[in-house]
């Protein structure tokens, strides 16, 4: 008995005296981007207001339920003028990311500046195509 209670002693202290580290959470280490689902159909985006964190690497998995679309993104905060250095960063240099019908396609980008950035579709899908938008907001 006095063994045990001594042995248990040991293993406690060790354990006091190991250096701490940071604190994360289970399932966080090693994860990737955030993906996100996007559904592009009959003129509009599901959801039409995407919302990440300024340095946040997101993927958006965009999914066309109906036709062929397809997304641009500017690459400005509203308000601002397009000069310098973008305040979006797509992984891709595509311009239009085209989405076939029952297809998905992966954008990843990340947010450098807080705004609010719009995106299109970039595809003429119907008579409602112009009303085909969207907004991603990057927040501090």
């Amino acid at each position: 008995m006095l063994r045990a209670r001594r042995l248990s002693l040991l293993v406690l202290l060790a354990c006091l005296s190991l250096p701490a580290g940071p604190a994360v959470p289970a399932g966080r280490l090693n994860q990737g981007p955030r993906v996100i689902e996007v559904t592009a159909k009959r003129y509009e985006f599901e959801p039409s207001e995407i919302r990440i964190k300024k340095g946040a690497k997101v993927q958006l998995k965009i999914t066309s339920s109906d036709r062929e679309h397809g997304v641009k993104f500017t690459l400005y905060p509203e308000g601002t003028k397009e000069a310098g250095t973008p305040g979006l960063t797509i992984a891709s240099q595509q311009e239009c990311f085209k989405v076939e019908k029952g297809g998905s396609t992966i954008v990843e980008l990340t947010g450098q500046t807080p705004g609010t950035y719009s995106f299109k579709c970039c595809v003429s899908c119907g008579t409602g195509h112009s009303r085909m938008k969207g907004k991603l907001i990057v927040e501090p």
